[in-house]
């Protein structure tokens, strides 16, 4: 048995925040040790369960869903999807016998870790924000081992199990070749101009959106050029109200497919404060405005930001604040060099380096430990 495969469960989704960390993790535990087996599990419609597929990796979903604050009534359904999702799980850990469990946060992660730590299996956490996700919190007191990106985690995890690692992020993200130059000509942009980038994910952000179209008439004559992602929701609308108006420094699009070529061509970018986002903007040193979305829970986003704003790694501007302040704002940073360079240099000292892999390590531990004492 020692020599056979480690078989591993990925758990957890909902978002490409949750999402992203946990391909990562599994890739860097294939290329460690290329023969395990890694099932993942996720919740029933959605994102994960396109993701995961085309990243090349079997998927279960479960009908588990969210509860619901505003509808309580509405939370019958739920706690029934809940004990048939913790029954399918039970069934899908006995057929596939893992040696190890990983969750990374999201409806799914909650009966599959819960069901794996029952059985007997070791489970690893990996909780990407300064604030602690509830279904992290529920699970942490069975855990064997919880990753964390922030400092300060001791206040919702037993500090025994508490590992600093890092969020894991896209690794073409850290292997792009292409040259500011390059990057800012693929955007049909001047390269001699300073750029300022604004995503708001792959959805968008409504905020981020309203922002650039309070300041449109203000944009043209300012020597600064903008990539502008609205998100597919958002992009039929928002092109309507611009035709006749466009701008021949700002790009619009609704989604941008090489992220490294749009930070690449960035001089400060404008995003929301996903985690997931921010490990990206420290390895690669971005100077960034934060605008945290205001409808997550726990308003965990605006805990992220501070955690970089308090180090003067970032900007912050509140969401109610934004429309009026944030292009103002972004005109003023992108235009002082020191302060781009500051920014740059102070978010750069919180990257960690590795972080797929220093977990990887772990959870291979756990299944080793784990096969050897079933050996005995």
């Amino acid at each position: 048995m020692s020599n056979s495969p480690i078989r591993l469960i990925v758990s957890g989704g909902g978002t490409g925040g949750h999402i992203f960390p946990a391909l990562s993790i599994a890739n860097a535990v294939k290329a460690k040790c290329p023969d395990t087996e890694i099932l993942f599990v996720g919740a029933e419609n959605r994102m994960e369960m396109q993701r995961v597929p085309a990243a090349g990796y079997r998927i279960i979903g479960l009908p588990v869903s969210g509860f619901d604050r505003k509808h309580l009534l509405k939370n019958i359904a739920v706690l029934w999807r809940l004990m048939k999702s913790r029954r399918k799980a039970r069934r899908i850990i006995r057929d596939f016998q893992p040696h190890v469990a990983v969750g990374v946060g999201g409806y799914a992660s909650g009966p599959t870790l819960k069901e794996a730590g029952a059985m007997g299996i070791p489970t690893l956490l990996q909780e990407q924000n300064s604030y602690a996700g509830v279904t992290n919190k529920l699970l942490a007191k069975q855990a064997d081992c919880i990753c964390v990106a922030y400092e300060g985690m001791e206040r919702f995890f037993p500090k025994d199990k508490i590992k600093l690692t890092g969020n894991p992020v896209r690794q073409n993200l850290l292997d792009a070749a292409i040259t500011h130059d390059e990057a800012v000509r693929t955007f049909g942009l001047d390269p001699t101009k300073k750029t300022v980038l604004i995503v708001g994910g792959s959805l968008g952000a409504r905020t981020l959106n309203e922002s650039m179209l309070s300041a449109w008439d203000s944009l043209k004559d300012t020597g600064v050029q903008f990539i502008w992602q609205t998100g597919k929701y958002y992009y039929g609308d928002i092109t309507a109200q611009l035709r006749g108006r466009e701008l021949a420094n700002v790009h619009v699009c609704d989604f941008i497919s090489s992220m490294d070529a749009a930070y690449a061509a960035a001089d400060l970018v404008i995003s929301r404060a996903g985690a997931g986002s921010i490990s990206e903007f420290c390895l690669l040193g971005k100077a960034v405005i934060l605008v945290p979305s205001p409808n997550v829970s726990e308003d965990h986003q605006t805990k992220n930001a501070l955690a970089l704003v308090n180090k003067e790694a970032a900007l912050y501007v509140k969401d109610a604040d934004a429309v009026n302040t944030l292009i103002p704002l972004a005109l003023e940073t992108v235009k002082d060099g020191a302060k781009l360079a500051q920014l740059s240099v102070n978010i750069r000292k919180l990257a960690f380096h590795n972080s797929a892999e220093v977990i990887a390590d772990e959870v291979i531990a756990l299944a080793m430990k784990y096969k050897a004492e079933k050996l005995k």
